[in-house]
């Protein structure tokens, strides 16, 4: 008997909760902890991202914490510099922090190789300990999200972006105390599916659709669209706020929804103009957020979770754009366990 369509996926965004307990449980903490210490003894002047897919997005996040939290400059990386041009810098006192689910990617592990003659400390977060990314790294750190059989990644993600939120705080000499309400707000946010699926139904026969974001909220827009387009193949276009005031807001209309990610804090004040000018414009938007989210006349999807704070608010604000785009995908006839053109890992070079 053929498996339900989207069971997997399903399964694996239910599975966030525990994935997130296993990071925060005290030998892993203990782990990352050595991990960070040994980043600290180094005394990186900057910290260089490199990832492909939807682990860019984790990248982009870590990039925001490096700044924000470090007050280190930090920076995305291509990896092309490297593998197609033969790029060789100095990377004398940069830390290069490769971020792949399988570890597998043929680039990324060059880039390791190369950054590594260059003089960088490398450390790669991985959901594969065994990978060959882990392997040719000097650090590694295991984002235990568990075997992920569907194509689109969502356990791995959010995985991700704790693993790496925790190098940052105990870098920074924190204790990791502020994720510990993490698990339970993700459970609380998976048990919601229901109601994201009525909004999935409002937007079952769109065709196009814009995500927005701002600060620690962006990435979690470009992957909110990265998950619309490779499951029910809507062209979903992800923006800054500020970057959607420049120009696209030409695209926007009534027909084409827009989806913005306003948890409460620092990116939802930012976010204030950005709702206003949709509204200007009669735009069909829906605000995933928190209590003080603005906009009137919008669809709405309080995020709640008071107790976390906003700059791990991406770890759980990914789950309900994680079920629009499962069942999006239902609704639209195709199956999200399998989408076409697409294998689990993609092997660039």
């Amino acid at each position: 008997m053929p498996e339900t369509r989207g069971a997997l996926m399903a399964a694996e965004i239910a599975e966030q909760p525990e994935a997130l307990a296993r990071l925060l449980a005290p030998e892993q903490l203990a782990h990352v902890r050595a991990v960070a210490e040994a980043i600290r003894a180094r005394s990186p002047r900057f910290v260089l991202l490199a990832a492909r897919g939807t682990s860019d997005h984790a990248a982009l996040y870590a990039k925001y914490l490096v700044e924000v939290s470090l007050g280190l400059p930090a920076g995305l990386a291509s990896p092309s510099t490297m593998t197609a041009y033969g790029a060789r810098p100095d990377l004398s006192d940069v830390l290069l922090l490769t971020v792949s689910q399988s570890g597998g990617s043929p680039d990324l592990v060059e880039t390791v190789r190369t950054a590594r003659s260059g003089g960088a400390l490398t450390v790669a977060v991985t959901n594969n300990a065994a990978s060959d990314l882990a392997g040719e790294s000097e650090l590694h750190v295991d984002v235990l999200a568990g075997p992920e059989q569907a194509v689109a990644a969502t356990k791995s993600y959010s995985s991700q972006l704790l693993a790496l939120w925790l190098v940052v705080e105990l870098f920074r000499g924190g204790d990791a105390s502020a994720a510990a309400a993490l698990p339970e707000a993700a459970q609380v946010l998976v048990e919601r599916r229901a109601e994201v699926a009525q909004l999935a139904a409002r937007y079952r026969f769109t065709d196009r659709l814009v995500t927005t974001g701002r600060g620690y909220s962006y990435p979690t827009a470009r992957e909110a669209a990265l998950k619309l387009m490779e499951t029910s193949y809507v062209a979903a276009h992800a923006f800054s706020g500020a970057d959607l005031l420049h120009g696209p807001l030409a695209m926007i209309d009534h027909d084409h929804p827009v989806i913005a990610i306003v948890p409460d804090g620092m990116g939802a004040d930012a976010m204030k103009p950005v709702l206003e000018r949709l509204a200007e414009r009669g735009a069909d938007v829906a605000v995933f957020g928190g209590a003080a989210s603005v906009g009137q006349g919008v669809v709405r999807f309080d995020l709640g979770a008071p107790d976390v704070i906003e700059e791990l608010h991406p770890v759980i604000d990914i789950i309900p754009l994680q079920h629009l785009a499962l069942e999006m995908t239902l609704a639209r006839g195709f199956n999200p366990d399998a989408p076409r053109g697409l294998s689990k890992v993609t092997r660039t070079r």
